[in-house]
């Protein structure tokens, strides 16, 4: 069993930058995606950035490229999100997602397609 631990939320002004860390633990990652998804309230969960663990290509949603920037260190079973330009749109909860059997190079953007979530850390962006 996959267990998936965020941490590097917090509260940070317009502008400013922050860095998200998934621990994952359980076993080893010698295959599929992971990915970072966030909730704002009453809102639906939505796609942010995706990494191929082992490919390491990436895909972004549009409203963060440029922004945002996804990366795994295979060393430490541990992904990260550094966030850049923060702006208020960007407060939500952000949840980093594993799917297992993704093959080499695959990349999804549906909550369904991932098997393994994250409690969520807070991210608020005052303006």
């Amino acid at each position: 069993q996959v267990q998936l631990v965020e941490s590097g939320g917090g509260l940070v002004q317009a502008g400013g930058s922050l860095r998200l860390s998934c621990a994952a633990s359980g076993r080893t990652f010698s295959s599929g995606t992971m990915a970072w998804f966030r909730q704002a309230p009453g809102k639906e969960r939505e796609f942010v950035a995706a990494i191929n663990w082992i490919a390491g290509n990436t895909y972004y949603t549009d409203s963060v490229k440029g922004r945002f920037t996804i990366s795994r260190d295979n060393a430490k079973n541990t992904l990260y999100l550094l966030m850049n330009s923060l702006k208020p749109e960007d407060t939500a909860v952000y949840y980093c997602a594993a799917s297992l059997t993704a093959a080499f190079g695959v990349l999804y953007t549906t909550p369904a397609k991932y098997d393994h979530w994250g409690q969520g850390t807070q991210v608020t962006v005052s303006s």
